[in-house]
């Protein structure tokens, strides 16, 4: 018995609520776009950057080390050499460049073929290009892997640019410390939001919580609705973020789709996904819960019938 006047407050809460807030409808709509807004911004922030580590790490693959090799290391060496590199777990790929190969891609890129053919030798090396693995990909492993190439008795210079990879994710870094400051701030952005909301409801129904409390209601009795209420504007208001910045992400995706189709790529913007969608909406629940509740234990105790 006791458990079912216990779900039946609950369900009266849950109903009287509602009612509170279709009762003012332009107002409690404002109140939840106003949630929504401030918790589409660090959402929308997170989906971009979440979207840039995706990128990036395709850009991470582009890093590449050259192992310029000894004059006289001939190509039968440089073959051997590079088979024996392949075998290791951090190099995904090893294309081998020897030193005529190298020599007639000069001649026709640089226009000076005349002059290179008089020439008694070749002066450029053998080069082995060499492809990180997609797990030795990151910016520390991929300098691990160069200072085991300079050790390598065939090598003469081992080339390695990187320096822009360390700066993307030194940037990202940066970027995802922001997003995770932002979103702390308008959380209790939110919090003042539904807690100065509550408190005009508190104020509003003075009288009407002085009756009930004169015929015996208790004060968990009379705080139910409200925080029920403060839950309503925290999911509501979660949804409301989740479909701007899905309209967002919607509207950047074509856009993003023909400049990367102008760099010969095939990225396109991610959505929300589950995970992210659901720690949204829960975020925001919890914040109008919690909002509600310190609104609501404060200004209820000033509340008592005369």
């Amino acid at each position: 018995m006791r458990i079912k006047n216990y779900l039946l407050n609950h369900l009266y809460a849950f109903f009287y609520s509602l009612g509170q807030i279709s009762r003012a409808p332009l107002s409690s709509v404002m109140t939840m776009v106003v949630i929504g807004i401030t918790l589409a911004f660090p959402a929308g922030l997170y989906a971009v950057l979440k979207n840039a580590q995706q990128l990036s790490a395709g850009w991470d693959d582009v890093a590449q080390i050259s192992v310029f090799l000894k004059k006289e290391v001939g190509d039968q060496a440089m073959a051997e050499l590079a088979k024996r590199l392949h075998d290791r777990p951090d190099i995904a790929k090893i294309t081998t460049v020897p030193a005529a190969q190298a020599l007639d891609e000069f001649r026709k890129l640089s226009g000076f073929d005349d002059a290179l053919r008089a020439l008694e030798e070749n002066p450029l090396p053998s080069v082995l290009i060499i492809q990180p693995a997609a797990g030795y990909a990151d910016p520390t492993a991929v300098e691990h892997l160069q200072a085991s190439l300079r050790k390598l008795p065939e090598a003469d210079f081992v080339q390695l640019d990187i320096q822009w990879v360390q700066r993307l994710h030194a940037v990202l870094e940066i970027a995802k410390r922001g997003v995770e400051i932002l979103a702390v701030l308008l959380g209790l952005a939110v919090l003042l939001i539904v807690g100065n909301t509550i408190r005009l409801g508190v104020q509003s129904n003075r009288d009407e919580i002085a009756i009930t409390k004169l015929i015996g209601a208790t004060d968990g009795f009379v705080r139910r609705p409200f925080l029920y209420a403060g839950i309503w504007y925290g999911l509501l208001g979660g949804i409301i973020a989740w479909g701007l910045v899905s309209l967002a992400l919607l509207l950047l995706d074509e856009p993003v789709r023909k400049v990367s189709a102008l760099y010969d790529s095939a990225f396109a913007l991610g959505m929300l996904d589950v995970w992210t969608t659901l720690l949204l909406l829960t975020s925001g629940t919890l914040l109008g819960l919690l909002g509600s509740w310190l609104a609501v234990g404060k200004h209820l105790r000033a509340v008592e019938p005369d």
